[in-house]
């Protein structure tokens, strides 16, 4: 033990000296070896975490800095989005969401670095890559390759990043906190497609970077070729086998996926905690020393920044914070705890290089000792079975895929597998169908059913600026993004006989790049298609009706973000390029080369509709407003639910379009768009690897209904709520609702190492009696009122789900209640001294789930 505390007292040396640093406004060196980066002389190890600023709200930065700082982060990681601070090229903003200083200044509050990815290519599954779509119309521009036009715009803009944030000295070497920058992204998974080029655009980027002298390092993750002095990173769901392209740069990992994306017609994928905290150890016991999560907090894809095609509007990430800002449990506390066990063993780490060691069939050890200190894992890569190993003489059990932890090379302070972290499990509560206990929510049930304005979308053609031309056109190349929607407007005559008619039917082909596609007739909808995120085209056959005369068809196109990653992806198109005809039993019309007439955008957008602040003769207020119809505005005040829970609209009844809340977007909403039937899994075995589709749920259901409404978009009294309703639905049974813990719980076996504090705290470590199970209310103010279940035994199932198992304690209840009832947290031992044995020679275990208010 007298080792522990050895290496605690080190460590404890070291993070005092680090959040000195971090505070301090004098110039920080950071350099690196092939250990680690070296921070004024002291090599590192480093937690990470990735938050995006424009995914979240400049109220929402100082609590997400503080949970990541109390998580056991070092660093905030965030992409530089070049269309949100260049939209208009040479016009900047670097305000509100886009305020990078100020986001930047946030996490050094906190007192974390900072590792400025400015690509400027982001991927992200944001619109367009990050790129603004001017870019494209540069005669002569090819992106991310060696092409003058490109790279004259890419050094333009990373030279007025760094010029803004060293104008607000915010570099190490200026005494702020960003010690690490980026320099494009992921290149090495397609450069091959760009041939010769490839490799002289990377040598110039990689030059161009450095001799901005922003006095700290450089990467490029997944680049294997990145020339000196940039650090190649590696991403990925596990980086434990990456190795650096030199034997003088240190194994980072720039993004440890956290969970994956959501997209528009897809299940909800998650990945397990266990696996996570695997990955990360694995990766620090085989010699990394900076990880990275991607995401840490995922946000919000606000107004129509989502990329893909069909990336949903929220980018929760399954990510330690989630969306709308609250820590996932127990991903955020095993994960913090993992990091309490890395830092414990980070002076053995820094101090040498590892050695391993066989410990049988796909179990190993791997050993950093030199002089007086000594930290080692041991790994279990089983997929399958637990294991017994001996290691230093000793027994050991190893969890099937699991890392146990031991930063004296003696004691397990944690095994991956084994979370002694709290379970929150959290409820949306519906303020419209809620029991309504105040005035505010009684307020809200009657504004969510009454008062809705509406304005028509007229169909087709309806601004003087529309273009006539022969041919199909590209959507992007047209609209240049500068909206969702594009129509395209013929018309035929028909005087019968036509061959393409059965009397007055024909059938009616339309072939799109995507996304979606809506077939007007004559003014009224006739049909309808989308695109997948696999794959964006739509190829549709519509029934029509056709009358004697003049016939219109009206196609309106639609874009669901703009793609983002891939080789030329800045080339694929979007929008009905044909062919488009009509079909019947004897013959066709092929429209494809006729005259067509075309208009950017809606009438709506044009006469700014989203914006409450500009009064239009276009609202109509009737106590009967139309339902269930395409291309429909509605608009009604509501007042702000009450406290401070996170709020979200739920979107069930309606169709597909996007929200404002006083004037700000939310983003694009599509409830009606379901996941597939299949592929989902009841519960998802954390063992063995993970891709992003082997934990899948809410198969069959909307891939998204609820809507984040950050707190600082509402005000108090009146709000606006504006929609636009491109397919129908009904606005009436659309709900507020607010973001609530219903329950905290725990399960922890007499297995568990003890809880990790009691490794760190001198006090404790004379009091360490086993493993204990903790729970803590997720509000300040908060105590645990009531005890909904506890077990000690043989308990299983989930919080809010447990179940005694045939062995079970009568006293547990009563020994919950007493340590628990009335307090803001307590401890209860996992042990039979205090439960009584109710099955000698079983391996028992304690489940508790309480409600705190």
């Amino acid at each position: 033990m007298a080792a522990v505390g050895a290496l605690l007292s080190a460590a404890a040396l070291l993070l005092v000296a680090v959040l000195c640093l971090a505070g301090s406004s004098s110039a920080t060196n950071v350099t690196y070896d092939h250990r680690a980066l070296v921070i004024d002389g002291v090599r590192r190890v480093l937690v990470s975490g990735s938050i995006h600023y424009p995914r979240s709200t400049p109220d929402m930065w100082p609590g997400l800095m503080q949970k990541a700082k109390d998580g056991g982060l070092d660093v905030v990681e965030t992409y530089v989005f070049w269309d949100v601070h260049e939209p208009v090229r040479g016009q900047y903003d670097f305000e509100g969401r886009n305020d990078l200083v100020r986001f930047i200044k946030a996490a050094a509050d906190a007192g974390l670095y900072v590792h400025l990815r400015i690509g400027p290519y982001v991927c992200a599954e944001w619109n367009y890559g990050g790129f603004p779509l001017w870019l494209h119309f540069i005669p002569g521009i090819k992106f991310r390759t060696d092409n003058e036009p490109f790279k004259t715009e890419m050094q333009r803009f990373t030279e007025k990043v760094v010029a803004t944030v060293k104008g607000a000295g915010l570099y190490a070497s200026q005494g702020g906190p960003i010690i690490l920058s980026q320099i494009e992204n992921e290149y090495g998974n397609v450069d091959v497609n760009y041939g010769p080029a490839a490799k002289p655009y990377i040598q110039w980027a990689a030059g161009m970077a450095v001799a901005l002298d922003t006095g700290v390092p450089w990467v490029m993750c997944q680049q294997n070729n990145a020339p000196d002095p940039i650090i190649n990173t590696c991403n990925g769901f596990y980086c434990d086998q990456f190795t650096p392209n030199s034997n003088s740069k240190p194994k980072l990992w720039t993004e440890n996926w956290s969970g994956w994306f959501l997209s528009f017609g897809g299940a909800v994928p998650y990945r397990p905690t266990e696996d996570l905290a695997f990955a990360v150890a694995r990766f620090y016991q085989r010699g990394g020393t900076l990880q990275n999560y991607y995401m840490y907090h995922g946000g919000t894809n606000f107004g129509r920044s989502s990329g893909g095609p069909f990336i949903a509007t929220s980018y929760d990430y399954d990510a330690p914070i989630d969306e709308y800002g609250l820590v996932r449990q127990p991903k955020w506390g095993h994960l913090r705890d993992v990091h309490k066990a890395i830092k414990m063993c980070e002076p053995a780490l820094i101090a040498t290089d590892p050695s391993y060691m066989s410990l049988g069939q796909n179990a190993e050890a791997t050993i950093y000792k030199t002089g007086s200190v000594c930290a080692a894992f041991l790994a279990n890569i089983d997929d399958q079975s637990d294991k017994t190993v001996t290691f230093n003489g000793k027994a050991y059990k190893l969890p099937a895929w699991s890392v146990s932890i031991l930063p004296d090379c003696k004691n397990v302070v944690l095994n991956t597998a084994q979370i002694n972290s709290q379970v929150t499990s959290t409820q949306m509560i519906n303020l419209a169908s809620s029991i309504q206990t105040s005035d505010a929510l009684s307020t809200e049930a009657e504004l969510a059913s009454s008062g809705w304005s509406y304005a028509i979308e007229p169909v087709g053609i309806t601004k003087e600026n529309a273009l006539t031309k022969p041919g199909l056109v590209e959507q992007i190349n047209t609209t240049a993004d500068a909206s969702d929607f594009l129509w395209y407007s013929t018309s035929v005559i028909v005087n019968g006989g036509e061959p393409y008619l059965n009397g007055s039917q024909s059938n009616l082909l339309v072939n799109s790049l995507g996304h979606v596609v809506q077939v007007y007739i004559n003014g009224k909808l006739a049909g309808s298609g989308k695109g997948t995120a696999s794959s964006s085209l739509v190829s549709l056959t519509t029934p029509i009706t056709l009358v004697p005369g003049k016939n219109k068809i009206d196609l309106l196109s639609t874009t669901v973000g703009l793609t983002n990653y891939g080789a030329f992806f800045d080339l694929v198109g979007a929008g009905i390029t044909g062919p488009v005809k009509l079909s019947g039993p004897n013959g066709a019309l092929d429209l494809s080369s006729t005259d067509w007439t075309y208009q950017i955008g809606l009438k709506g957008e044009d006469l700014h509709l989203s914006n409450p602040s500009e009064a239009s003769p276009e609202w109509v207020s009737d106590s009967a407003y139309p339902t269930n119809q395409p291309l429909i505005w509605y608009k009604t005040k509501f007042t702000a639910p009450a406290g401070d829970d996170p709020v979200a609209i739920d979107f069930t009844g309606m169709g597909k379009g996007e929200a404002w809340v006083n004037g700000q977007s939310i983003g694009r909403y599509w409830p009606t768009n379901l996941a597939p039937q299949s592929g989902c899994v009841n519960t998802c075995n954390y063992r063995g690897a993970y891709t992003s589709s082997k934990c899948l749920k809410k198969c069959g259901q909307p891939s998204q209904t609820l809507y984040h409404v950050p707190r600082s978009f509402l005000q108090p009294g009146s709000n606006d709520l504006i929609l636009f309703e491109q397919f129908g639905g009904d606005p009436s049974k659309i709900s507020f609702t607010t973001k609530q813990t219903a329950s905290v719980c725990a399960h922890v076996s007499e297995d568990h190492p003890d809880q990790i504090d009691s490794w760190i705290s001198p006090q404790q470590k004379l009091q360490r009696s086993g493993p204990a199970l903790r729970l803590e209310c997720p509000k300040a103010g908060q105590v645990i009122n009531s005890i909904k279940f506890a077990s000690f035994g043989t308990p299983s199932g989930t919080c809010g789900n447990y179940n005694h198992g045939e062995c079970s304690s009568s006293q547990a209840l009563a020994v919950a209640q007493e340590a628990c009832v009335g307090v803001s947290s307590c401890s209860v031992p996992v042990s039979a001294k205090y439960f009584g044995d109710p099955c000698r020679g079983v391996t028992k275990s304690l489940a508790v789930e309480a409600a705190c208010s």
